[in-house]
């Protein structure tokens, strides 16, 4: 009895220290939380504004889409961050990891294709065509995650390395403006907003204290956006606009139908999202320093899939993981998953309140863009980070690297390269992500797994550095010194100390 006691006790004790499950008090969760929300709120709202405009949608309706939008992404949140288990000892849905969740850009050019295909039946064909999906999503989550074991430090680096370069160009149209034929295009006093927001992120990064550092890009946000005020570029007067508050009514937009076409279309876009769900959870759990294994991967695929068959009952759409969040725990060092539920909270209340939603809205894009200079290149820096780790000598994963990177850039810095490719190809390699994951994980296989066949003499791209030692390090060695159990010992066992570059001499 007082074992079975103590081995419970051994195991409440492990779980209590994940990093992830670290409390908050209350005020500081929702703070964090909202700093969250500000983060993804362009990319949420983006999809419902583009296809109700394609799909013909009046003004009053495409609010109610983008509300419901922000009500399941909250729900999907919570469901992604506090898990639940249904009996089992880990829970069935949810990785309980700090991830936020919202509407995925993945499926956005799949739905505006179904959409141009039928105006009258375009958005019921979605709505349809993304339950059927979310459903085959749920059934191969825990198939999917088995290729966990596929993505060694050299595939979760590259993967990470990608997520953060294809994100720059959001943070740039957030600054310059969507489209470079519009009058107002990379204004000037835009990018004066998004640079003066950047520099308070940096000032206060540096003369701040910890709190005041770790809340650093909400507190810019709010600088920024009274700053873009003063000067009068924020605009307020249409917050009033609308209800103040209003429930998501299901199935607002008629009864889904199911087309059979749209349903493949949208199986490929759930291949996608879980490719990069995947890689988001991956990258999070090297920034927050987690542990996780198949099982935690499976219950976060289902988590996603489960809330994206359901969010057409509510007038919303696919359900991922969003990686600018990703770059803003690495940014804030804020790894407890109470956080971001406390912000899939926010996201809830938000879209039960569109008025606060429409406040939200109001704050310059530019002001978004200066803070995403920061969140996204803090994540392409967490992949260098991992990629640091990797061994390179002897090896081809220099050119796995050097590859898989720049097939993921591709796509971002050249949009139309796949243009005339057919739709299912455009759908997987449009995304730098899921691209670049492709890529690296076949790489791995065929130079790493598959070795049969390997050149004993790798190439160029395998081969080690010369090795060489500087005369200063050898001036100071003695009689008897080496490398023992990875530390420097004299020739009686005593640990010689190694100090870096920048270090003086030990202070006796």
């Amino acid at each position: 009895m007082t074992a079975a006691r103590s081995s419970a006790k051994s195991k409440t004790k492990t779980e209590s220290t994940r990093p992830e499950d670290e409390k908050l008090s209350i005020g500081s969760a929702f703070t964090y939380g909202l700093q969250h929300v500000l983060t993804m709120y362009g990319g949420i709202i983006a999809p419902p504004l583009i296809i109700g405009s394609a799909a013909g949608v009046d003004p009053q309706m495409i609010g109610v889409l983008i509300a419901a939008c922000l009500f399941v992404g909250g729900l999907a949140t919570l469901l992604q961050t506090l898990g639940l288990k249904f009996g089992f000892s880990v829970p069935l849905f949810g990785s309980q990891l700090p991830l936020v969740q919202g509407v995925s850009f993945a499926g956005v050019a799949t739905m505006l294709a179904i959409v141009n295909g039928n105006k009258e039946t375009g958005l019921t064909d979605i709505f349809g065509a993304v339950i059927i999906a979310g459903l085959i999503g749920l059934v191969i989550a825990p198939f999917f995650a088995q290729i966990v074991r596929f993505f060694p430090a050299v595939v979760t680096g590259v993967v990470i390395t990608t997520i953060g370069l294809s994100l720059m160009p959001v943070a740039g149209k957030w600054i310059t403006g969507q489209n470079p034929e519009a009058p107002g295009w990379a204004d000037p006093v835009n990018i004066g907003i998004a640079a003066f927001t950047l520099a308070v992120i940096m000032l206060l990064s540096k003369v701040g204290n910890a709190f005041i550092s770790r809340l650093s890009i909400l507190i810019a946000m709010i600088v920024g956006t009274i700053f873009a005020v003063i000067i009068g570029r924020a605009d307020f007067s249409k917050v009033l606009d609308g209800p103040v508050f209003a429930f998501p009514t299901p199935l607002a937009f008629g009864v889904p139908t199911f087309n059979i076409a749209a349903i493949l279309s949208m199986t490929i876009v759930v291949l996608v999202i879980l490719t990069e769900t995947t890689a988001d959870i991956l990258a999070v759990a090297e920034i927050t320093g987690s542990k996780v294994d198949r099982k935690r991967i499976a219950a976060g695929l289902r988590a996603d899939m489960v809330s994206t068959a359901v969010a057409p009952i509510f007038n919303s759409f696919t359900q991922s993981a969003f990686a600018q969040n990703v770059g803003l725990v690495a940014v804030t060092k804020i790894k407890s998953r109470y956080a971001v539920a406390a912000g899939g909270g926010v996201l809830i209340v938000l879209g039960l309140f569109p008025v606060l939603g429409r406040i939200v809205a109001a704050m310059p894009t530019a002001v978004l863009g200066g803070a995403g200079i920061v969140l996204f290149g803090t994540v392409t820096a967490s992949g260098i980070r991992t990629l640091a780790k990797v061994k390179y000598d002897g090896n081809m994963n220099l050119i796995i690297v050097a590859t898989s990177i720049s097939v993921g850039v591709l796509p971002e810095v050249v949009p139309g390269i796949y243009s005339h490719f057919p739709s299912w190809f455009q759908v997987i390699f449009n995304s730098g992500i899921s691209s670049a994951a492709v890529m690296a994980i076949l790489l791995n296989l065929i130079f790493n797994v598959w070795t049969r066949g390997n050149s004993e003499n790798p190439s160029v791209f395998g081969a080690a550095p010369v090795r060489s030692v500087k005369t200063d390090v050898i001036r100071v060695l003695k009689e008897g010194d080496r490398v023992q159990n990875g530390k420097l010992v004299d020739a009686e066992g005593k640990n010689v100390p190694v100090l870096d570059d920048e270090v003086d001499s030990p202070q006796h």
